[in-house]
């Protein structure tokens, strides 16, 4: 019940205080976030975690002057691979195949039929999958910011181009997918702070096929 609670108590913090969050909260998050699962554990993402308040003010603009930017602890961008190769899978299964003690060749007919599945597909294809396995990432530290009762408001109202030639992520091969701000709650400033949540009932939410 401590992840419902924890759930239950979050909201998308409209307002933050610039209070810091401690590192060990920052690092559950964090490892939260690294331990989530991905497509053939690819993991076509990368975190990137800002604090730096010049950095910041610089990125504020590009997500339409969202004050929880600035105000926050700290700035998770998740950037996503903009593409998948035979090279870049190859590399993941080879360590995958290292850190497991496997033989060198265990997976190569995995990856061959996992290649032959994506290459067809097309960049568009292959950049938009990489960021769908990075916001199963980013739910995961959504729910670890909560749990360590931590604020976090997702956003993706900024604009990625501009973002990923401010980090120069298109040289790294990724492009950014969903930013998160983490810090605490400005409790008389926060005109959200004491709403009431609402969700979708249950009755409509799910569906039992039996």
């Amino acid at each position: 019940m401590v992840l419902l609670e924890a759930l239950n108590w979050r909201y998308a913090t409209k307002k933050m205080s610039g209070q810091v969050v401690p590192q060990d909260k920052l690092d559950y998050i964090l490892e939260a976030a690294r331990l989530a699962p991905s497509s053939s554990g690819l993991q076509p993402y990368r975190v990137f975690v800002i604090s730096n308040k010049e950095l910041l003010e610089k990125i504020k603009p590009i997500a339409y002057n969202q004050s929880q930017i600035t105000d926050a602890s700290h700035l998770l961008v998740f950037a996503a691979w903009d593409g998948y190769s035979l090279a870049k899978i190859e590399d993941i299964f080879n360590k995958i195949i290292a850190e497991r003690g496997l033989p060198a060749d265990a997976m190569d007919d995995y990856k061959k039929t996992l290649w032959g599945m994506y290459e067809p597909l097309g960049q568009e294809w292959h950049a938009n999958h990489a960021a769908r396995q990075a916001y199963i990432s980013f739910g995961l530290a959504i729910g670890a910011a909560a749990e360590q009762r931590v604020d976090a408001t997702p956003i993706e109202g900024f604009l990625p181009p501009a973002l990923d030639e401010l980090l120069g992520l298109k040289e790294l091969g990724l492009k950014s997918a969903v930013i998160l701000a983490l810090g605490y709650r400005d409790e008389p400033n926060d005109w959200l702070v004491n709403m009431k949540k609402v969700r979708t009932p249950k009755e409509t939410f799910i569906t039992e096929i039996i």
